[in-house]
């Protein structure tokens, strides 16, 4: 119920038009066989769908702890197999499936591309960097992220791409430590060979009491919930806490980490990427037609005509003495040129979205005078308007 809850809140406050629903199989994944997965997965589908629990405009589930692209796929050919044999929209039941699947790109890094966007919204805000005495930018800051798992694994790459160092990574079977810097890629790279991070030849092993409470500027819990409570709280020496797995701070932990002046970025907005391209990857099966698909050939051609028509206007009035004039694209606008592709438009999409609900953040927690309990902010605005939509939808006594 409360991760469900969460979800309602999550939605709403990146303006999202979903709900909030959250299911899942008490099953430990690492124990099974594929073959067993795929029969558990394809049952619980079934049952889900039987009860009215599963379809495009009824209720569209997302891969979580333990889940990938994999099981997405089991599940979309599951609905659309039984229920949904008569649906044309039967792939949008479910979002985070592979791109063959009617999935979209860049969902697989969203949620870990979304918490990078979420710190960097703050990261870069003078007003909030001030209130817990750190320096704007990335330049020069450590981060320490809890889970290597999917959003781990795409916070650490886009947080080092910022300029920020990674120094130490915690998993179930041990954690890692370098001061001077973890390279994301080579311990990816070294987990997909070696199914651990343990004994990864870049950082030491971590011998100490909890990698958590080493000193850093960012700490990323991107694993379990409750991971940090009233017990420990107050041996946490980050100055930036995201909150990218659901619900890791308990609310005293929350209290504690406020009073030494931690600027807590809450999950319900950090960690929403996920949802949001989840939406957008939805909105794309319901359309039957990928991004860009319409426009690409257009907006490549209108480019350089563009182009054209500037060198034709600065011949007409120079002349073309020495030869034509040529009209060199920048690197960057080449780069653009040929129009967007699905991946550039979700990316711009997300950044937006993250962007928008930052400074919807900042503009409630400053006229509220919350100074940096963002998370109060966060859902003032999505309870505000989950109350206006029931307001209007007549749902409500007033």
């Amino acid at each position: 119920k409360a991760l469900s809850a969460l979800m309602t809140y999550k939605c709403a406050c990146v303006d999202v038009p979903f709900g909030g629903g959250k299911a899942g199989i008490k099953i430990d994944p690492k124990i099974y066989s594929e073959n067993e997965l795929e029969r558990i997965t394809r049952r619980f589908a079934i049952e889900l769908a039987k009860k009215g629990f599963l379809g495009p405009g009824i209720d569209v589930p997302a891969p979580d702890m333990g889940t990938g692209e994999r099981e997405m796929a089991w599940i979309a050919d599951t609905f659309a197999n039984t229920i949904g044999y008569q649906d044309m929209n039967a792939s949008a039941c479910i979002t985070g499936k592979p791109i063959n699947q009617g999935g979209i790109h860049g969902r697989t890094s969203a949620t870990g591309r979304g918490v990078f966007h979420g710190l960097d919204n703050f990261v870069k805000e003078p007003h909030f960097m001030n209130m817990i005495g750190a320096e704007v930018g990335w330049a020069g800051k450590s981060y320490i992220v809890q889970g290597f798992g999917n959003v781990g694994l795409h916070t650490c790459r886009y947080l080092t791409r910022a300029g920020a160092t990674c120094i130490g990574i915690a998993e179930w079977d041990g954690s890692i430590f370098n001061p001077d810097g973890i390279d994301p890629k080579a311990l990816e790279d070294y987990k997909i060979e070696h199914g651990t991070i343990v004994g990864f030849p870049g950082a030491e092993p971590y011998t100490g009491e909890n990698l958590m409470f080493e000193a850093c500027d960012i700490l990323v819990p991107a694993a379990m919930e409750k991971v940090i409570h009233k017990e420990n709280a107050h041996k946490i020496k980050a100055k930036i806490i995201g909150e990218a797995a659901n619900g890791p701070i308990t609310p005293a932990g929350d209290k504690i980490l406020q009073e030494n002046g931690c600027l807590i970025i809450p999950d319900m907005y950090i960690n929403a990427g996920g949802v949001t391209v989840s939406y957008f990857e939805w909105l794309k099966n319901l359309n039957h037609v990928s991004y860009g698909r319409l426009t690409f050939k257009y907006e490549r051609e209108s480019n350089y005509h563009l182009l054209e028509s500037v060198q034709n206007s600065l011949e007409k009035r120079f002349g073309r003495v020495g030869g034509p004039i040529p009209v060199t694209p920048s690197e960057e606008f080449s780069a653009r040129m040929s129009g967007a592709s699905e991946k550039d438009i979700v990316h711009s999409g997300l950044d937006y979205s993250m962007e928008r609900t930052a400074k919807g953040i900042m503009q409630t927690a400053q006229q509220m005078n919350l100074g940096i309990d963002l998370r109060t902010a966060a859902y003032v605005n999505s309870i505000s308007k989950i109350f206006t939509t029931y307001r209007s939808a007549g749902l409500t006594y007033n």
